[in-house]
């Protein structure tokens, strides 16, 4: 289907700015979806499966680096079991059928969290996917699993733990970079957007440390009805604001007058 032009107009002019390298997004608002249609609520998640295959092309489409999603938290499995089990079915066939396009565009599959903790007829098709996908060059996309940011500062001052308990690091010296090469995100550019759906204001113990400076971006959309359009104005809102980092907007603007001169 031919993408109307106004559309096509916000997108070439997003690409024309500086992007976010790093997106993250709390996608929710599945199970209201579908309550207000009258729908069981796992058809809101499968609806909502459609926004994660646009989104990601989006994504992919104008260059953002990295785009994290934050699929199941460490929390959902409090969810009726039937819940979780129609969500553990939808993960498995989004892997089965975004395998091709994953591969065919240069994305390179990666997921964070407990994810010991899936079931294996989800864990084996996700584990395949991120090894044949690994030498991709492409955007990262990153699948926030049995996901929690409290649970993975635990997992992080644990191995610190260990490793000053072994010796091997001497507490006084421990720093940002310390903490970082322990978490999950481990290798993916800082978060410079945060994206939460459906109206709430709420962080939802996602990415907690990686949030310090991110931008928040709070849409009034339910999940499943967030789609391309939604995705760019998001991304245009972020080019609009200004980065200061704990700086002066005049120390930035000398900043960028002698990045210019050099």
């Amino acid at each position: 289907m031919e993408r109307p032009s106004a559309l096509i107009a916000l997108e070439q002019q997003v690409k024309a700015r500086p992007l976010p390298r790093h997106v993250g997004i709390i996608m929710d608002g599945n199970g209201r979806w579908a309550e207000i249609r009258g729908l069981a609520r796992l058809e809101g998640h499968r609806e909502g499966s459609t926004s994660v295959r646009e989104v990601t092309r989006v994504a992919r489409r104008v260059g953002v680096s990295a785009l994290t999603l934050y699929a199941f938290s460490s929390q959902n499995w409090a969810r009726p079991a039937d819940e979780v089990a129609g969500l553990m079915e939808l993960l498995r066939e989004f892997l089965q059928t975004e395998r091709s396009e994953i591969l065919d565009n240069g994305i390179r599959l990666h997921a964070i969290g407990e994810v010991d903790k899936l079931p294996r007829y989800v864990r084996e098709p996700l584990d395949k996917l991120r090894a044949d996908s690994a030498h991709n060059t492409g955007m990262v996309l990153t699948l926030a699993l049995s996901y929690g940011g409290r649970e993975e500062l635990i997992h992080a001052a644990r191995e610190i733990a260990q490793a000053v308990a072994a010796g091997t690091l001497d507490p006084a010296r421990i720093g940002e970079k310390d903490i970082e090469s322990h978490l999950w995100t481990q290798g993916l550019p800082p978060l410079d957007l945060m994206v939460r759906t459906s109206g709430e204001f709420r962080v939802s113990n996602f990415l907690l440390w990686q949030m310090a400076y991110a931008e928040l971006y709070f849409a009034d959309v339910l999940w499943p009805d967030f789609r391309t359009e939604a995705f760019l104005r998001s991304l245009s809102h972020y080019q609009q604001r200004e980065r200061r980092f704990g700086l002066t907007s005049a120390q930035l603007q000398r900043e960028e007058t002698q990045r210019a001169k050099a």
